[in-house]
């Protein structure tokens, strides 16, 4: 996810910085001067924005009224008295100085999962399209829409499901893979097969879905996977 953050203070950019690359996934530009920071933003339109309250004689709730179209949005901030200005403002969250990583990441997490949404909403790969499979003694259909990944355990699959859903069907990958629109999904793994338009980022190693869910990519399956996504 492409993020920029704005503070006037360079220790709150550093740790921001050092949050992010733990987190991973993140591609942060920082600015300490607020001006140079929105022009930047008002330019690149990045997926999240970072973005302290009080600097000098500038206010940032007055900044994040202009925000592009799309770009969300978190407060950082020692003054917790701006909290109710920043949710009427939409924000993704409010993060009070001095904050922990396991808060920043709980913030983070929740800007992933509408960043998703709103890949979805904006470019939707799937109608009302679904497949059938048995699961114990009866069969279900499932939404290709709403697939996550699929994982194969022998002689099962696992399909991952929004909200931590999870069903289970006595069937092989192949199968399954028979049963979907190519093109749609794609193996990266013996054990993987996800659905391309989920893929946020990747590697010759690992992909990364929306919403932060890491997969393998298996040495087999790398070439296949270039053809699909040239960038691996």
């Amino acid at each position: 996810m492409k993020c920029i953050a704005i503070d006037d203070e360079p220790m709150a950019l550093e740790i921001l910085s050092s949050f992010c690359q733990r987190y991973g996934n993140i591609e942060l530009t920082t600015f300490n001067n607020p001006i140079s920071g929105m022009d930047r933003v008002r330019k690149m339109k990045p997926d999240l924005l970072f973005l302290d309250i009080e600097m000098g004689d500038v206010n940032g709730v007055e900044l994040a009224r202009d925000l592009p179209q799309g770009t969300l949005l978190i407060f950082t901030t020692a003054y917790a008295e701006y909290a109710l200005d920043g949710f009427d403002l939409n924000a993704v969250d409010f993060l009070h100085k001095p904050f922990s990583y396991g808060r920043f990441e709980k913030a983070v997490q929740k800007a992933f999962e509408l960043h998703a949404l709103q890949q979805l909403s904006a470019s939707p790969v799937f109608t009302e399209e679904s497949i059938t499979l048995k699961v114990g003694y009866k069969s279900t259909n499932v939404k290709l829409k709403d697939i996550l990944y699929i994982e194969s355990m022998d002689n099962y699959v696992r399909i991952y499901l929004p909200e931590r859903q999870c069903i289970m069907s006595q069937t092989s990958m192949k199968n399954i893979q028979e049963l979907l629109p190519e093109g749609k999904f794609t193996r990266v793994h013996k054990s993987f097969l996800v659905p391309v338009h989920r893929i946020a980022s990747h590697t010759s190693k690992e992909i990364t879905l929306y919403g932060g869910i890491r997969i393998p990519v298996g040495r087999s399956y790398s070439k296949e996977l270039k053809l699909i996504l040239p960038e691996v």
